[in-house]
């Protein structure tokens, strides 16, 4: 979609930091990005020789999403081990950080032509390089956020994005008393430049983190600029053409979970069932 792939070194060594371990391991793909679909298909690569002259085995088509969903989980619990110096891990202590089931680790990592070696388990740095090339992390994303209050703030000023190969680019508002503000380096630019400002940044995501009654309208226009995939912090549902990608983060919602299974928790502990059956407290 316009970003520049970024630059590789062959595989090799561990890195100290999670940002260099994972930059490290991004071999040039023959000059260009892996080819993505929407949904659940994942980048298809070309059969080759990997750094250690075995024969790679190709991404597979239709990575079920589910299985796109554990990536992200796995390649942290991968960058931790990286930075502690463990240059193989099995399947049975991967899922164990991770808090998931060996079967269906091997079972993903499968998809990603990854199937480890018997008696030994998987090589960390390799497969980090095979995740990240799986979720397009070698090439760096240009991100434009919308709507600069409290939570919009939070998002310019989070270090962590750099590291995992997104760049925010531009950072847009309807307030006049925020227009001009400078939040992480960038200046405030007003919402009407919207269309103008994803054609100059070259920018591929959205992140909508506006009040619900102006979300859909701002949705609209980055998918009229050419946006492709959005993230979704308005309490609202978001209506897009088949094409276009929303994920939607509501905390609320998430929050609502978590107090119906404390509920559940709370009532289990103090109902007692007596011999007849019947629940008493």
């Amino acid at each position: 979609m316009g970003s520049a792939e970024r630059a590789a070194v062959p595989p090799g060594g561990r890195a100290q930091r999670a940002t260099l371990c994972v930059r490290s391991l991004l071999p040039t793909l023959d000059g260009n990005p892996p080819a993505t679909t929407e949904g659940a298909s994942s980048p298809v690569a070309t059969e080759r020789p990997d750094r250690l002259g075995r024969r790679e085995r190709p991404l597979r088509q239709g990575i079920p999403n589910a299985t796109v969903a554990r990536l992200p989980v796995y390649l942290r619990a991968l960058t931790s081990l990286a930075e502690a110096g463990v240059s193989t891990v099995s399947s049975e202590a991967l899922a164990a950080a991770v808090g998931d089931g060996s079967a269906k680790l091997r079972k993903d990592l499968s998809y990603l032509g990854s199937y480890g070696t018997r008696g030994v388990g998987y090589e960390v740095d390799y497969l980090i390089y095979q995740i990240s090339r799986a979720m397009g992390l070698t090439q760096d994303w240009r991100v434009v956020i919308v709507g600069i209050g409290s939570l919009g703030r939070a998002l310019a000023r989070y270090g962590g994005f750099g590291s995992r190969g997104f760049t925010v680019v531009a950072l847009l508002d309807a307030d006049p008393a925020v227009v001009g503000e400078r939040i992480a380096g960038l200046a405030v630019r007003h919402v009407g430049e919207l269309e103008g400002v994803v054609a100059e940044e070259d920018a591929q995501i959205g992140v909508v983190a506006t009040p619900a009654t102006a979300a859909q309208e701002v949705c609209d226009r980055l998918v009229a600029a050419g946006v492709r995939s959005i993230l979704n912090f308005a309490p609202c549902v978001l209506t897009v053409p088949d094409e276009v990608m929303v994920r939607k983060v509501d905390l609320s919602t998430e929050l609502q979970i978590l107090a119906f299974h404390e509920q559940r928790h709370g009532s289990a502990e103090l109902a007692v069932v007596d011999g007849t059956g019947e629940v008493a407290r």
